[in-house]
């Protein structure tokens, strides 16, 4: 055998070995489509508060919202419609957040920074003592009272 052949075949064995331990780290990082994804490319971001990506989608009269962190990773994620929230079981925060609906033996934050509100949900996050930060969806406070007289969830 040539050097030269040695050294192609040598490359290429080279080039093929970083390709297959470099795919799943590429795969990680790429984007995707759909709730659970860190960058999900079918939605727009909608946060209201820097360090946080809200997402959310609407499919069959259920709006889905999920926020996730500043590097992409999911904290939590809710379901609603018509004023009925169900948390969903995704994410790193998810244990720590509360609805209006769940039975939390913790009591609701009364202050948070809202990182997501819309005409029916408001998405507050409030940090704890602990390190973490407790999650509140709920009803969005209607300020207009024609509105709030007529609003439905």
């Amino acid at each position: 055998m040539s050097r030269k052949g040695f050294a192609v075949r040598s490359a290429l064995l080279v080039g093929l070995m970083a390709a297959a331990f470099a795919g799943p780290a590429l795969a990680q990082q790429q984007p995707s489509a759909g709730l659970g994804s860190a960058w999900p490319t079918d939605t727009q971001d909608v946060s209201s508060m820097p360090g946080y990506h809200v997402y959310t989608w609407v499919k069959s009269g259920v709006k889905y919202i999920q926020v996730n962190d500043y590097s992409g990773n999911v904290l939590v994620a809710v379901a609603t419609a018509n004023g009925v929230f169900l948390p969903l079981p995704m994410g790193s925060s998810a244990k720590n957040l509360q609805t209006p609906q769940g039975d939390s033996s913790s009591p609701a934050p009364t202050t948070g920074a809202t990182v997501y509100q819309d005409d029916s949900v408001q998405v507050t996050a409030t940090p704890q003592s602990n390190g973490a930060v407790m999650f509140q969806a709920a009803a969005a406070p209607c300020t207009d009272p024609v509105e709030c007289s007529t609003h439905v969830n």
